[in-house]
């Protein structure tokens, strides 16, 4: 008699996954395999954004198919701002996003921008409209972003001389993409004597962010390089010169 109350109150073996609970689930619970569709509803309540994400995930373009409709938008008024450049683009398509950089120091424009069009025709159609027309008298350039586009050189950047600072130093703004450091060197030592000169580059790569610096060793040579080089030509592409 003993021995049947004992089986009667002792627990089921518990399965592996279960909670340590009894009676557990049924195996049809703890299969292996897709879950119940409850179970799936039930952890989209808990999970929205995951849920979402996963349900987005089939139509997310490539890297490449998203760069082809990308733009960059260069030379562009100081004035223009991101609804400008929006409705500047909208003519030849959808735009899905316009934005103006500016430089995070003294919050200017930086005079170029990026547009992302909604397909990759509405994006060569505002290429082959915009390109090399003039706004607000710059003549603007727009062209597809390298970002993703195959057969870019990604090797390392040659090293760059090493920069002397200097309290006598000029900015140097709307530098063509061409430009060296050696040349922006060159260019400004027929003012001066120049102890320095640096072209900036995006980090890890070898493209100029269209700007540098030249140190001097007086006032006087900073004075006449400013005079002298404010919107003069190098490269084909007037600059900016202002005080460091």
């Amino acid at each position: 008699m003993a021995t049947t109350i004992s089986s009667l109150v002792t627990p089921p073996p518990l399965h592996r996954r279960c909670c340590r609970r009894w009676p557990c689930p049924s195996p049809a619970r703890l299969s292996v395999g897709a879950p119940p569709p409850s179970l799936v509803a039930a952890r989209a309540r808990r999970h929205p954004a995951v849920a979402q994400v996963v349900a987005s995930s089939s139509v997310l373009e490539a890297p490449e198919e998203v760069a082809a409709r990308k733009l960059y938008v260069g030379n562009i008024p100081r004035t223009v701002t991101n609804d400008e450049l929006t409705a500047m683009f909208a003519e030849h398509g959808t735009v899905e996003r316009a934005e103006v950089m500016y430089d995070k120091y003294t919050g200017r424009s930086r005079r170029f921008g990026f547009v992302t069009m909604s397909t990759t025709e509405e994006a060569n159609a505002a290429i082959e409209s915009l390109n090399d027309t003039e706004v607000s008298g710059r003549k603007i350039k727009v062209n597809v972003t390298e970002s993703f586009l195959p057969n870019i050189d990604r090797s390392a950047p040659e090293p760059e001389p090493v920069f002397v600072d200097s309290q006598y130093k000029v900015y140097v703004g709307n530098l063509a993409k061409s430009v060296t450091t050696e040349m922006l060197k060159n260019f400004f030592s027929e003012k001066g004597e120049v102890l320095s000169a640096t072209v900036s580059r995006i980090p890890g790569t070898s493209k100029s962010k269209g700007y540098g610096f030249v140190t001097f060793s007086s006032e006087e040579e900073v004075e006449a390089a400013v005079s002298t080089f404010k919107n003069a030509e190098l490269e084909g592409q007037p600059i900016r010169v202002n005080k460091a």
